[in-house]
């Protein structure tokens, strides 16, 4: 049986951290920045942790 190929656009959009957890990119920082406020902004421009039902489906496609 062949091996399980990586999810190449998952791969590119999150990481896994060395304790296991899968960070993702916030939504909604594209483009339109001028028409959200400045805490809005700031939210958007970090990262955040994925569920833990989210990361487990992650961590397959990654076959991690």
């Amino acid at each position: 049986m062949p091996k399980q190929k990586t999810h190449k656009g998952l791969s590119k959009r999150v990481k896994i951290t060395a304790s296991g957890k899968v960070r993702r990119k916030r939504a909604g920082g594209g483009h339109l920045m001028s028409g959200k406020n400045a805490k809005r902004r700031r939210r958007v421009a970090g990262s955040a942790v994925m569920t833990i039902v989210m990361a487990k489906k992650a961590r397959i496609k990654l076959c991690k």
